[in-house]
């Protein structure tokens, strides 16, 4: 089964960086969407970017853009994001997730995504 496990997170200050990863097994890595969802105390699950199989299309969410990269090694089967510039908004638990199904392009809504890592828990002090 597939199976995705992120690292990286942590407590950081307001501008910070941090760099999540998220390591992928059970699956063509290279053949699947990946995406990276958070969530914050009392709110849902929110999309905040996601890259193509092949890395040559990716979306990010408003609130991330010109701070966030996504990013991914086919040979490592791991995907990452670049946080920079953080803000306290930016606290949640960080979800990695694999499409549903290989290729496709531009997936942004949660449904879209059958599996997910644990979380890992990112903090931003003010």
């Amino acid at each position: 089964q597939v199976q995705l496990m992120e690292s990286g997170g942590g407590l950081v200050q307001a501008g910070g960086s941090l760099r999540l990863s998220c390591a992928a097994s059970g699956l063509t890595f290279s053949t699947y969407v990946m995406g990276w969802f958070r969530q914050a105390p009392g709110k849902e699950r929110e999309f905040v970017a996601s890259i193509s199989a092949s890395g040559a299309y990716i979306d990010y969410t408003d609130s991330v853009k010109g701070r966030f990269t996504v990013s991914r090694d086919n040979a490592k089967n791991s995907v990452y994001l670049q946080m920079n510039n953080l803000k306290p908004e930016d606290t949640a638990v960080y979800y990695c997730a694999s499409a549903t199904h290989p290729y496709g392009t531009h997936l942004t809504d949660r449904r879209d995504f059958a599996s997910w890592g644990q979380g890992t828990q990112v903090t931003v002090s003010s």
